[in-house]
């Protein structure tokens, strides 16, 4: 059996599992993140994966080999995390200094989405003519487009949904970015401006919106119609056969997936409507970035 390290960071948290080749999440350990600079933040990396190694029945040695998802823009070839918006790594050689901090020689690194997209994309058994999307709304709002087992990457920056503009409902406001409008801070920040409480947490306005608040109510309809307008551009543009949807705004609160569906309806002409019913929540319980990774180094 072949063996390997998944590691997802992310700007709040740094989880770390061991994974088979089959795709079986082992053990994991968690630990948050420290994005005070760049070496705290790697500094946290290497404790998340030896506190995981300290706890486990496998030993180093059965490690085949480290995969490893980052936030923002990646060089593979080159082991470089080249940008990310809440990571401190600006063109910081991660792979070089995580193979002299564990000794660990086969390592991989990708984007901390296309890591996730992957381990979903195995578990949807795609045919090789399908064409397969994971979306994940969390942080941030971002997607990964596979087919045939092979990413779109394009220039290497494709798939950054949460980057294209939206309108706003008020004439005279610029054009927004769409996770600026709809990803958990996003509607944290709304949240502590409408109830004037800065202790308001994301998962406060969905617990809300449970118990029938209107201010929560209307918080959540705005975001559903701007995840519902990025869910049309992916359909558009690419008639994807599956959209997955992951990250944890959406993992949390599954029942917004059938509220998106009634707000993206009206829109799709009859060639597009078949993507109703191939719409669903993530199968693997957020643990989707640590499995995709292991499975990317056991196929070194």
């Amino acid at each position: 059996m072949k063996y390997a390290i998944g590691i997802d960071i992310g700007g709040t948290k740094i989880a770390a599992g061991i994974v088979n080749e089959h795709g079986d999440l082992i053990q994991q350990e968690l630990v948050s993140s420290d994005p005070s600079s760049k070496e705290a933040m790697f500094q946290r990396v290497v404790q998340c994966v030896e506190q995981l190694m300290n706890h486990s029945s496998i030993p180093l040695q059965e490690i085949y080999g480290i995969g490893a998802g980052i936030p923002g823009k990646v060089d593979r070839e080159k082991g470089i995390a080249v940008f990310q918006n809440n990571v401190p790594w600006r063109n910081f050689p991660f792979v070089d200094r995580l193979r002299e901090a564990l000794g660990i020689e086969r390592i991989i690194v990708d984007n901390d989405v296309y890591m996730a997209a992957f381990a979903e994309w195995r578990a949807a058994n795609m045919s090789d003519k399908e064409l397969f999307v994971y979306l994940t709304v969390s942080t941030g709002i971002s997607c990964s487009i596979i087919q045939g087992g092979r990413y779109i990457r394009g220039a290497g920056f494709a798939g950054e949904l949460g980057l294209i503009p939206i309108d706003t409902k008020k004439e005279k406001e610029p054009l927004i970015r769409l996770e600026n409008a709809a990803s958990g801070p996003a509607i944290q920040q709304k949240a502590r401006s409408i109830y004037k409480n800065d202790q308001m947490f994301t998962k406060d306005i969905f617990e809300n919106y449970i118990r029938g608040d209107a201010k929560a109510e209307q918080l959540v309809e705005e975001m559903v119609l701007v995840i519902s307008k990025g869910v049309y551009i992916i359909n558009c543009l690419l008639d994807p056969h599956t959209i997955i949807f992951g990250g944890s705004v959406m993992a949390y609160n599954p029942y917004l997936i059938e509220q998106i569906k009634k707000k993206l309806e009206p829109y799709l002409l009859a060639e597009q409507s078949h993507i109703l019913e191939s719409m669903e929540i993530n199968k693997l319980n957020n643990g989707q970035g640590i499995i995709g990774a292991g499975l990317r180094a056991c196929d070194l």
